[in-house]
């Protein structure tokens, strides 16, 4: 096959979504495709709307998947006979985040006139696919395709997680690009007042909502946090997989998640994870087994939760165990990968 990939900016990209549209690029072309990136220039909203002015699918490709971030520049581009199908890769809907009614309203149009201008759809977990459904109520060819997890390869071993459990202090780690739906202010609010020492250290670009970071950065200094709260910006690879070994649990409160795959990537080092119920993060954390799920923004729970496990490291052992657990009934990325192959020789 000949496919066109067409996304905002760069592919290795640090983030969930870009890792996701990255490895499926890559097991394309181990299997003897043709991958080519079409790449779009990161703007302003408005500025990605006014792309149908002038933005044209080209006609030389078998196939087009678009990342559905791009949605705002495509709708024109999809109208109309297509040169070939269109698969629409969605990770979550813009429509869903927790933002203002009035803007949320006008994404929910635009992103459902987009949805209905492609063939056939992959969805990143059962959430989404729900969302989209109740969106446009489509009936066109789908698939449910969860994102990679196992870069990291094998989880660690059962005494790993024992032996760490109960070492002092309690380290938490947070991994995600610092931006408000993260949920980053709610950690740093359930930490400053825990009884016992707690460590967190904070790994995701400092770039990405410049008002926020620096929102982060004046609570960490204004509540004399910056010996135990540490921004360490973007890490990959060994230096990411030390933190991650070192950790005794992951905490992403996000205001909303399309799936989650730090969550899992953690439960690959025995970390239970704690999301909120907003979005696809009880499709992986099982509430009180593998980690815990609160309410967005309450921060009040979320620290209940810190000094719990902080407190009984037998329990934290026990989550940690059942998380590892977790990962390993994951499936393997190239046998999901395979599936997403299977179904765009299918559109054809």
């Amino acid at each position: 096959m000949k496919i066109g990939f067409i996304i905002y900016g760069l592919i290795n990209t640090l983030s969930g979504g870009y890792m996701y549209d990255r490895k499926l690029v890559e097991y394309l072309q181990v299997q003897g495709d043709t991958v080519e990136i079409i790449s779009l220039p990161w703007r302003y909203y408005g500025a990605h709307l006014a792309d149908n002015l002038s933005f044209r699918l080209p006609s030389n490709f078998d196939i087009f998947i678009q990342d559905e971030l791009n949605h705002p520049s495509l709708i024109n581009a999809n109208s109309g006979r297509h040169p070939c199908p269109i698969v629409s890769l969605v990770h979550h809907l813009r429509c869903s985040e927790l933002r203002p009614k009035w803007q949320n309203d006008l994404y929910r149009i635009v992103e459902k006139k987009y949805l209905q201008s492609v063939d056939g759809y992959i969805f990143n977990s059962k959430t989404t696919m729900g969302v989209v459904d109740g969106l446009i109520n489509h009936s066109k060819p789908s698939m449910v395709a969860y994102p990679p997890t196992d870069r990291f390869g094998d989880a660690i071993s059962e005494k790993e997680i024992e032996t760490r459990a109960q070492s002092e202090p309690l380290k938490i780690i947070f991994l995600g690009n610092i931006i408000g739906r993260k949920g980053l202010f709610t950690l740093l609010q359930a930490v400053h007042n825990q009884k016992s020492k707690v460590v967190v250290n904070i790994i995701g670009s400092l770039t990405s909502e410049p008002a926020y970071t620096k929102k982060i950065q004046s609570f960490i200094s204004e509540n004399n946090l910056s010996s135990s709260i540490y921004l360490h910006g973007p890490l990959d690879n060994e230096p990411l997989v030390q933190k991650l070994k070192q950790a005794h649990m992951l905490i992403v409160p996000s205001s909303y998640e399309g799936f989650g795959i730090v969550y899992l990537e953690g439960m690959g080092f025995g970390l239970p994870a704690i999301g909120t119920t907003a979005g696809a993060a009880g499709e992986i954390i099982e509430d009180g087994k593998t980690g815990y799920l609160i309410k967005p923004n309450d921060h009040q729970s979320l620290a209940t939760h810190i000094s719990q496990l902080a407190s009984d490291r037998n329990l934290l052992t026990k989550i940690s165990i059942n998380a590892r657990n977790r990962y390993t009934q994951q499936p393997s990325w190239s046998k999901t990968a395979g599936e997403i192959r299977k179904f765009l020789q299918s559109m054809l």
